[in-house]
């Protein structure tokens, strides 16, 4: 296949790259952000027309944490409706066969039975802090289920847990937590640093993948699997926040203490996929946590500026 990942510089859709270019069964074609704006349909619908890949990947979106989540909701939802709905009606207008659209666990209701399986979509309310990203991944997905309905299409989405790995965003007012992580405790041992304030209380629990496994799982799912339920991908594992705090300090050698700061929000209690569903499929993640945080660690050194 020829396969166009939207995002292709991005934390996932750089890894789905290198999970293509490993081998030699498909061919990557992408575009960047200044060669193609995604949020044009014009153009997005003319080179999807133009380049005709036999597959498309989604992995192109406005991400953050919960601060820019918080701060900023208006370009969370707008924004990542456009991309995705100019992404989707342009490979529709083009014929394309298979199309992947990356959702996210954070589409699942706040309070979910977990672990949790993919019917719990829309079985109650979203964590207020990311509401507006959320949306528009239900939309993305409910709009891929309905291309499939309406017109026969074999496209599929899968429901990534919380990512972390290599080229990740590393900014302190709108990354995601393990990033943050890294970025603070290793501030805090260069400046010589005392201690280290994070948010909230520290007993949330999370699951994270590190993205090389992600994008394995990509080309796996568009070549194995057809099914109109959003999948989850995942590890099958979680761990608090205060444990991942506990081992990123360790990996860095950062010597000092912990502080929580209580008054700011924790999120979603409890964050971890089913993942039986994959599994069965025949695809399992390889990457432990500690291994994958030590390589990101030294990819975020050696890549980091000043």
């Amino acid at each position: 296949m020829k396969i166009y990942v939207a995002g292709h510089r991005g934390l996932v859709g750089s890894a789905t790259v290198r999970e293509i270019e490993k081998g030699s069964k498909h061919v990557f074609v992408g575009q960047t952000r200044a060669e193609l704006d995604l949020l044009d349909r014009a153009a997005v619908f003319a080179y999807l027309a133009k380049e005709k890949p036999d597959a498309v990947i989604i992995a192109a979106a406005k991400v953050g944490g919960i601060q820019a989540n918080n701060t900023y909701p208006v370009e969370f939802l707008s924004q990542n409706l456009q991309i995705e709905t100019n992404l989707l009606d342009g490979a529709h207008a083009s014929g394309i066969e298979r199309v992947l659209f990356l959702g996210s666990s954070c589409v699942y209701p706040k309070f979910a039975q977990q672990p949790i399986r993919e019917e719990y979509l829309l079985t109650g309310e979203l964590e207020k802090t990311n509401e507006a990203y959320a949306l528009a991944k239900i939309s993305g997905l409910k709009l891929v289920q309905a291309y499939r309905n309406q017109y026969g299409h074999r496209w599929i989405s899968a429901m990534p847990t919380n990512m972390y790995g290599p080229g990740d965003n590393f900014d302190l007012e709108n990354s995601h937590v393990l990033p943050a992580l890294i970025r603070k405790f290793d501030d805090a041992k260069a400046s010589g640093a005392s201690s280290v304030t994070l948010w909230g209380s520290g007993s949330p629990r999370r699951e994270f993948l590190h993205a090389d496994d992600l994008g394995s799982a990509c080309i796996f799912l568009l070549e194995n699997y057809d099914n109109d339920i959003a999948i989850n991908v995942g590890v099958g594992e979680d761990v608090s926040i205060k444990e991942l705090a506990e081992t990123i300090k360790r990996i860095i050698g950062f010597e000092g203490s912990i502080e929580w700061d209580s008054s700011k929000p924790d999120g979603t209690p409890r964050k971890l996929l089913d993942v039986s569903r994959l599994t069965d499929l025949g695809w399992k993640a390889k990457i432990s946590l500690e291994d994958g945080i030590s390589s990101t660690y030294q990819w975020y050194k050696a890549n980091k500026k000043g």
